[in-house]
């Protein structure tokens, strides 16, 4: 995989064949220069001359880490892998100076800004875990975050603790529960309580991380607290504290990512629901029993709660695009597209005037809109809450999109996609693509549509302006 003569915003930061890729894009300041670079996985028989299969010993085709300047797109690092490839995961010691990339199997952990191999495992024996990858508090006294495995399958779920130092094991393997979850992640509720949170097919359930460090070595528990409120309502024989009780939930998302206790979003076969972080109690519900895509955040007021994205199969090749206000659960705003197909989920990046910039995939039904859409007719549509009867609508690539990221490369005004294209049969070979577009390349070209009634007085070109004056954030 080579890079292209130039990579300026719009181009390929890569192009080159590859037998199969990944979805994954993990965006991390690799080459330390305050711009955000890119992280994804790859499956060929080489990525350049110098990075082949066989030169690092390894069957062919094998797995290749890469590591992109978010600028231009030059190799920052290349790492060959066994092709038995699992997971990646990046940035496990968030808030410190490191941020890592795993993947599995091997099971190796490195710095991501220096390719520096921390150390390389084979996965617990009888042990196929997921992700995502739990970073827990030092519990080895080695003064580094250590890492969760979680393995589930028919018959029970197990946690392994593993150093983060060495990679070796830290006590036994832990039974969490005797049946099969659907997905796990850790929830911090204050200081030193920390909470695993179990998605089952009854509902969604806490399991204290001191309880299971105490299972897997006695006395491993003692920098570990459990929060008097959950320990109330937890199970006297599992453990277990109810969080939402249901047979139908799909999904559950956190709305945040720092602080204690973010609150828990929960997607179940008839309404989304809020769950307040840390006292349990319900926020708000909507009904809706059609979500079609992972929920997103974004601010679409200045309440600083992050309001939430939704889009809902409504019929005839039709989706509806939802905001619900973070508070009360309320529509703040809403639009019909078509559900033109592999149209990645909505986005939001973080303005600097308390908004957010929502983006969503799909294309504006018109009179002419009579057949089924096709993936040509996806387009990509901007959202500017101070002008909520506008959307900027851009062409976009018909290329399989294999992942897509919305993200801040740069503080303050480097906002851009991220996007990794390819063959669309799971194993074909094929040409893929990671490029970049900057955010507010497409505005000089977009269309503005007005929506509703007793829209915004500006023209065009005003509400154009006004976008490309924008200046991004982080949360």
């Amino acid at each position: 995989m080579e890079t292209t003569d130039s990579a300026t915003e719009g181009d390929p930061l890569k192009r080159g064949r590859g037998r199969v890729t990944y979805d994954f894009l993990a965006i991390e300041d690799a080459s330390q220069d305050k711009v955000m670079d890119v992280l994804f996985v790859l499956k060929s028989t080489e990525v350049s001359q110098n990075e082949t299969c066989a030169a690092a010993g390894l069957p062919s085709p094998c797995v290749f880490v890469c590591a992109v300047d978010g600028t231009d797109g030059e190799d920052l690092w290349v790492r060959p892998l066994h092709p038995d490839f699992h997971w990646a995961q990046c940035g496990l010691d968030k808030g410190t100076s490191r941020n890592w990339e795993l993947s599995v199997v091997p099971f190796w952990q490195s710095h991501s800004h220096r390719q520096t191999q921390r150390w390389q495992k084979p996965q617990p024996s009888g042990l196929r875990s997921t992700v995502p990858v739990l970073s827990v508090p030092d519990l080895d006294g080695q003064k580094v975050n250590d890492v969760a495995l979680v393995a589930s399958d028919s018959t029970q779920t197990q946690l392994v603790f593993v150093s983060g130092e060495s990679g070796d094991q830290i006590g036994s393997t832990v039974v969490l529960d005797s049946t099969e979850t659907t997905s796990h992640f850790l929830h911090r509720v204050t200081e030193g309580s920390y909470y695993v949170i179990l998605q089952k097919d009854t509902g969604v359930y806490g399991l204290a991380l001191r309880r299971i460090a105490a299972k897997a070595k006695p006395g491993m528990e003692k920098s570990l607290k459990e929060d008097k409120n959950w320990k109330k309502t937890a199970s006297e024989s599992s453990g277990l504290v109810p969080i939402y009780e249901s047979d139908s939930v799909k999904q559950v998302l956190t709305t945040g990512e720092t602080g204690d206790s973010p609150n828990l979003l929960l997607v179940t076969g008839n309404e989304v629901a809020l769950v307040d972080g840390r006292k349990l109690q319900l926020q708000w519900k909507f009904n809706t029993s059609s979500v079609i895509s992972e929920p997103t955040f974004g601010h679409y007021n200045k309440d600083d709660i992050l309001d939430v994205v939704l889009e809902e199969d409504i019929g005839n090749h039709t989706k509806r695009v939802v905001i619900l206000d973070g508070k009360s659960g309320g529509v703040l705003w809403e639009v019909n597209l078509l559900a033109t197909p592999n149209s990645p989920k909505p986005a939001s990046i973080h303005t600097t005037n308390h908004f957010s910039i929502f983006v969503f995939w799909g294309m504006f039904p018109s009179g002419s809109n009579t057949s089924v859409p096709l993936t040509s007719d996806r387009h990509s549509y901007m959202l500017l809450p101070l002008y909520s009867k506008v959307l900027l609508e851009s062409t976009s690539s018909t290329d399989h999109i294999i992942t897509f990221k919305a993200t801040l490369l740069e503080g303050g005004r480097h906002a851009a996609y991220i996007m990794l294209t390819g063959p669309e049969t799971a194993g074909a070979e094929g040409t893929v693509v990671l490029s970049k577009r900057k955010l507010k390349q497409d505005v000089p070209t977009s269309n503005v549509l007005r929506i509703g009634t007793g829209g915004s007085t500006e023209t065009n070109d005003d509400i154009k302006e006004a976008f490309s004056r924008l200046r991004f954030s982080d949360w």
